[in-house]
């Protein structure tokens, strides 16, 4: 009996954890969209610098060269760059889709600062939608099996073994 209380309380843990995931995402997605408009308007206005100097994006950033701020300032260019482009492909990906089909993406949740500020800002509710009672019945049966896998393992070595 008091196994199976442990293993009802691990269902409601994984319940109560999963069932967070379809707001969790919807906020992650909105902050992506900022830093996606935010990074693609500095990446814009290299582009028109170069392009106003005769120069491709790899043309200005090789110029960025002979002084310690220019090569630090080329430097962060680039990371802006490729974060830019990361992290369009991800809200490519995650854009439009429902939260069955971000969860089916979730490798796309690839940036742990906007998932950080993300956290940050969440307040857990109990979920009333179909998503949100979904994701609880799947960490409900998750979490009670982890439960019940866990307490197996522990219980090994103790179990008497039979005579053959």
């Amino acid at each position: 009996m008091i196994l199976r209380s442990i293993a009802l309380a691990g269902g409601l843990a994984g319940a109560a954890t999963t069932s967070q995931f379809p707001e969790f995402s919807q906020q992650y997605l909105q902050r992506l969209g900022g830093a996606v408009d935010a990074l693609g308007e500095v990446v814009a206005d290299f582009d028109a610098s170069a392009a106003a100097s005769d120069l491709s994006r790899d043309e200005a950033l090789a110029q960025m060269q002979g002084t310690s701020f220019l090569e630090r300032r080329g430097a962060d260019m680039t990371r802006s760059i490729n974060r830019y482009t990361q992290l369009s492909r991800d809200l490519e990906t995650l854009e439009g889709q429902g939260p069955f089909m971000r969860a089916y993406h979730a490798t796309s949740f690839t940036d742990g600062e906007i998932a950080q500020a993300a956290w940050a800002a969440y307040k857990p509710a109990v979920p009333m939608t179909f998503a949100g009672l979904s994701f609880a019945a799947v960490g409900f049966l998750l979490g009670g099996m982890a439960v019940k896998l866990l307490l197996g393992l522990l219980r090994m070595p103790f179990r008497r073994r039979q005579k053959a």
